[in-house]
């Protein structure tokens, strides 16, 4: 039985105050769960209330409305890929060993958030009014400083085919698939995850790379 099965009654049970930045968290999670099951049409302030345990009125004194909570969550997600980008960007390695570590900080960052990684890449958006602006942005500059080491690799003239951008861009979609079918397919009978993580980055930088 998953958390979104729980039976209302058990789910409703009101918990005791908490420290407020643990139960923003819990309110960022519960909101991430729902939005992807429900939709963020689907999805209403009490029924996020009652996922956490909290009655309505304390939620809005975390949020004013569920806008607010698709702002954070989105911006929580993209902010960390982006620190992470920009990390791995400035290391001290050849641009080939920092564009794979980037693909698979990329992957693992999408398995270990799967909620928040299919809110903000897999699932259908919610309409314009609600959907944070500043997430484009950010999810703008993360795909750039990951093309940016492409980049570097192309003025090496070390790739096979394709412009830089084209070769940044179908490696970040593989990245994306990888992601994407583990999450949104877990009852499929896949190979061990490490495996099909080593197997996909071994192939898509031989078939980039000019060695």
């Amino acid at each position: 039985m998953t958390q979104l099965e729980v039976p209302a009654a058990r789910r409703s049970a009101r918990k005791a105050k908490g420290d407020g930045y643990l139960r923003r968290a819990e309110i960022l999670d519960a909101a991430e769960r729902i939005f992807v099951a429900e939709g963020y049409d689907g999805a209403t302030i009490r029924r996020i209330a009652d996922e956490v345990g909290v009655s309505s009125t304390a939620l809005y004194m975390h949020f004013p409305d569920k806008a607010a909570i698709l702002m954070e969550i989105c911006e929580r997600t993209l902010t960390q890929l982006l620190d992470r980008n920009t990390e791995l960007a400035a290391k001290p390695v050849d641009s080939v060993t920092r564009v794979r570590m980037m693909l698979e900080a990329y992957v693992r960052w999408g398995l270990q958030h799967p909620n928040a990684y299919n809110l903000v890449y897999s699932g259908p958006r919610p309409n314009a009014d609600a959907w944070p602006e500043g997430t484009t942005e950010l999810s703008w500059r993360c795909y750039e400083i990951y093309a940016s080491v492409v980049r570097e690799i192309a003025a090496a003239g070390r790739l096979r085919a394709g412009s830089a951008d084209a070769a940044a861009q179908v490696s970040w979609m593989a990245g994306h698939g990888l992601v994407a079918l583990l999450t949104g397919r877990p009852n499929f009978h896949w190979e061990p995850t490490e495996e099909l993580i080593a197997v996909s980055l071994d192939g898509l930088m031989n078939g980039l790379v000019i060695d």
